[in-house]
């Protein structure tokens, strides 16, 4: 359970894809804090009953929300990416997703896994643009007890731990020069030494990078090393922004609708025939992680069965624009409340006391930005 002082929503996104099973902004209040431990710990508590009825259908269930969610499309693009991966996924032939911010390149990562002979081992993610050059081969390769200041104890590095199954390289175009040359050097020996160790470890892993970077061009400007995007890229698979994947983008509504409709116990909820038009003419600039939260938020915002396009809160449909209007007062006001309101899961109780106001005032205040 992540505790922040930041009321950043996509903060919180990130703290949940990351293995976060929720997350409250300071101050908590210890009643709640205490009820989001016992949901975590009845979500996640392992069953030692793996063939009984209840713990089979979770698990069937969420391999095929994840499968569901990659695999989804009808688009010539998805259709060929789709006939891709099924054929490479089967291999041990190193692949790099590109693909702009929000198209599911990691999500993609994890479905290569899921379809390879090396799916009964683990699939770990590293974030190479997130690593400090001192930090890079602890991380990486791991280190001996006492290898370096504050080095209590022995651990071993991505590739260790990966050993047998998959490693997800992600934003590998982000990799500093200095560090490409190091990882080179593992790739093309698949061996690795700790930090402090005289010791060779030999390594079997298969490796999946992405970015959505244009690397070719980074080779021109001297940024990556031609020889190490050669050694990434045996397997190059381009993911299309969602704009670009016609009625796949119905798919995904739907996908979505379900998900959320199930999470905040709304079974009923369905979309205006308005709505679906307004989804479509938006250029999604955000790809799927957009929609998925625009979804989201229409879910929790909507007061009646039917989230109809008040409801949808994106910004304003793509027009070539010379310049970009700035928001009123009302228009600043709306947002930190649907922000709060999201925050809050649905809570307009917790999100009034987050605003500092009353309930009654944002009611009122709700009332107020209705159409």
């Amino acid at each position: 359970i992540m505790l922040t002082a930041y009321g950043d929503v996509e903060l919180a996104v990130k703290a949940l894809k990351n293995g976060a099973t929720d997350f409250l902004l300071k101050p908590w209040d210890n009643h709640i804090l205490i009820q989001k431990i016992k949901e975590a710990y009845q979500n996640n508590r392992p069953t030692h009953h793996k063939n009984s009825p209840k713990s089979t259908q979770k698990a069937s269930g969420d391999e095929n929300l994840n499968k569901s969610e990659m695999l989804i499309g009808h688009s010539p693009a998805m259709l060929q990416l789709i006939k891709v991966v099924t054929k490479v996924a089967k291999t041990d032939a190193n692949i790099l997703i590109t693909g702009e911010n929000g198209t599911g390149k990691e999500m993609l990562a994890r479905e290569i896994h899921r379809l390879s002979s090396r799916n009964t081992r683990q699939l770990l993610s590293v974030d190479m643009g997130a690593i400090s050059e001192s930090l890079f081969e602890s991380e990486l390769f791991g280190h001996e007890r006492g290898a370096f200041t504050d080095a209590y104890e022995s651990r071993p590095g991505k590739f260790e731990a990966a050993n047998g199954g998959s490693l997800f390289m992600d934003e590998i175009g982000n990799l500093p020069l200095a560090l490409q040359a190091k990882l080179l050097t593992v790739l093309q020996n698949r061996n690795i030494t700790r930090i402090g160790s005289n010791k060779v470890i030999p390594v079997d892993i298969r490796l999946i990078s992405a970015t959505n970077k244009d690397i070719p061009e980074m080779i021109k400007e001297g940024l990556f090393r031609e020889d190490l995007f050669y050694r990434i890229n045996t397997i190059h698979l381009e993911i299309p922004p969602l704009r670009e994947r016609g009625d796949d983008l119905l798919l995904f509504i739907d996908a979505f609708l379900h998900r959320f409709a199930s999470k905040y116990q709304r079974p009923e909820m369905r979309m205006h025939e308005q709505t679906i038009e307004k989804l479509r003419s938006y250029h999604w600039p955000g790809n799927i992680r957009e929609l998925q939260h625009t979804i989201e938020k229409a879910v929790i915002l909507c007061e009646s069965n039917v989230i109809r396009p008040k409801d949808i809160l994106v910004k304003q449909t793509w027009k070539p624009q010379t310049v970009q209007a700035v928001p009123n007062l009302e228009e600043v006001e709306r947002q930190a409340i649907e922000t709060a309101i999201l925050q809050n899961n649905g809570n307009l109780t917790a999100a009034a006391e987050q605003l500092g106001i009353s309930r009654q005032t944002l009611y009122n205040k709700l009332k107020r930005f209705k159409p």
